[in-house]
């Protein structure tokens, strides 16, 4: 509802030199509209067009971040080695796909038999091409040449980027820590031109805090994809004959052709390496501990995603199922379930059911402005725009509105006011399939301070009592509001709760630098109050906040 945003995306593909042409590869078109059967055509031209893969694959990533986009394809015959193309904007505005003349040229441009890619949504996000990834080093050495993106979020990135100034002669230019592992990974190859990636990042791993998946391909045409030892965000893979490809998410694979049977999960603390001949999976670091991001399943991942064994859709579809069983409200005739569209519509059809009443589309989302400038005056303004209430459901109804979470209310509350106003409900009981936000992310998604967060202020403690619930539910203009328990999270995920990243809603941070940030927002807000209080600004009590931008 608040428009929560996550870190990113990443994607890899790699036609191998051994084996057969790959089916996967995308066929040209004659004029009569005819397909080329690739057998007739140079088997290394076919090869190259692996990359025409990636700016798909980012299409059914996009869900991840809309702010900018990327890809970086190998080529041997080419002059330039790797060819990177990333920008501001959503997939098919960067790769020009819905114009065929130009998105062909730059296909051509850019064709090689792998390929990495990206799509940027950032903590603070800031919209400068710069910022879009991967991060391209250009060398004279081939082995020292590479590119790479990153999907994750580094907790200490403040303490590293501080040890490169303070300790060497290094200029950082972005306030980043895409920028700060760019330099890491940079200064590795120069220690040691030939490192492997096991090697590479078996050392990166021991100075690294946080979620920080990988794709990288370099000059020589190698190329690595890893997953952090927690193994916060997701990453799968698959292999079809001389076809690799990697991804967030699974469904970026399936829709490529790859079987459901062929898509596995990236092990934490293990990197799947391609050298052009044979793609092999090896650790690199133990992982005692697991800390998946429970908010992948909530509401990030695409609801056809499979990954770490846990559906997203049936994962949506059993929180629903624990809103149905702690529902409370008298069922009459008059009370209907709508769901905020759109992540929440798995949950609200799920709960209906057990309930036996109807799960009807009260609220209609405008899906069509996408990345624009059209701005109101005010949120309220915004809010109209992108949501159309219909008074033809839900006048007269008490409506069990369900939202995936709450994490600031300002989204909610606003829209509350219009289901009032236009849809002209009798009463509206918010039910949220998450547990309250009390606490901060520091491993990749876009709320990093308490103050920001709505739950906080009305909670004494960690659990919630039912009078909190309802003056929450006077603040942001609903007749009542409940949320699930933490103690639900687990099994409705379909994951043991030890494997689970649980740390704003419960307080219990995976890593040491999570920990200290958390203690550092608290001292933060504390001053704030104090300094509100006081009559000051909370500005004033907390200094300029530094920003990460990824």
């Amino acid at each position: 509802m608040d428009e929560l945003q996550h870190e990113c995306g990443v994607a890899a593909v790699y036609h191998l030199n051994s084996g057969d042409l790959s089916p996967l590869i995308p066929k040209l078109r004659r004029k009569d509209k005819s397909f080329i059967d690739p057998a007739t055509e140079d088997a290394q031209t076919v090869r190259n067009r692996a990359s025409r893969l990636i700016p798909g694959m980012l299409l059914d990533m996009q869900n991840r971040g809309q702010l900018a986009a990327g890809l970086t394809s190998y080529n041997p015959a080419r002059l330039q080695l790797l060819q990177t193309r990333k920008d501001v904007g959503g997939v098919a505005e960067v790769f020009r796909m819905n114009h065929e003349g130009p998105y062909k040229e730059l296909m051509a441009e850019h064709a090689g038999q792998a390929a990495i890619g990206h799509v940027r949504y950032a903590t603070c996000g800031k919209d400068d091409p710069s910022y879009a990834q991967p991060f391209e080093r250009q060398h004279i050495a081939r082995s020292k040449w590479f590119s790479f993106a990153f999907n994750g979020q580094l907790a200490n990135y403040t303490e590293l980027r501080q040890e490169i100034l303070s300790t060497t002669d290094f200029h950082l230019t972005r306030e980043t820590d895409t920028e700060v592992l760019h330099h890491l990974i940079s200064h590795e190859l120069s220690l040691n031109a030939h490192v492997t990636p096991v090697e590479l990042l078996r050392t990166l791993s021991k100075r690294l805090d946080g979620s920080w998946n990988i794709v990288f391909l370099n000059a020589r045409g190698q190329m690595f994809v890893s997953r952090d030892p927690l193994g916060m965000r997701p990453l799968c893979y698959a292999v079809e004959g001389s076809m690799f490809a990697a991804a967030s998410e699974s469904v970026a694979l399936t829709h490529l052709g790859f079987s459901e049977d062929s898509v596995k999960n990236v092990p934490p603390g293990h990197v799947v390496v391609v050298d052009g001949q044979t793609v092999r999976v090896e650790k690199y670091a133990e992982s005692p501990q697991k800390a998946h991001c429970f908010f992948e399943w909530i509401y990030f991942a695409n609801a056809g995603s499979t990954f770490d064994d846990a559906g997203v859709y049936l994962s949506r579809k059993r929180l629903g199922e624990e809103l149905a069983r702690r529902e409370t409200l008298t069922i009459d005739d008059d009370v209907i379930v709508v769901p905020v569209p759109d992540t929440a519509k798995a949950a609200a059809d799920s709960m209906a059911f057990q309930l036996k009443v109807p799960s009807l589309e009260g609220l209609i989302r405008n899906r069509y402005i996408g990345r624009t400038f059209i701005e109101g005056n005010n949120r309220a303004d915004k809010v109209r725009m992108k949501y159309t209430p219909l008074p033809e459901v839900m006048e007269g109804k008490r409506i069990l509105l369900v939202d995936d979470s709450i994490v600031r209310a300002t989204t909610l509350k606003e829209l509350l006011a219009l289901l009032k106003d236009r849809g002209r409900a009798k009463e509206i009981h918010v039910r949220i399939a998450c547990p309250p936000i009390i606490s901060p992310c520091f491993y990749g998604i876009d709320m990093s301070t308490v103050g920001e967060l709505f739950a906080p202020a009305f909670m004494a403690g960690h659990v919630i009592t039912p009078d909190e619930e309802q003056a929450m539910a006077d603040a942001i203009g609903a007749t009542s509001l409940r949320y699930l328990p933490v103690e639900a999270l687990a099994n409705c995920v379909g994951l043991p709760e030890h494997s689970l990243c649980q740390a704003c809603v419960n307080t219990v941070y995976p890593t040491p630098a999570g920990e200290r940030m958390y203690q550092l927002a608290l001292t933060k807000s504390n001053e704030e109050r104090i300094a509100c209080q006081n009559g000051g600004s909370p500005d004033e009590a907390s200094g300029n906040r530094q920003r990460i931008y990824v």
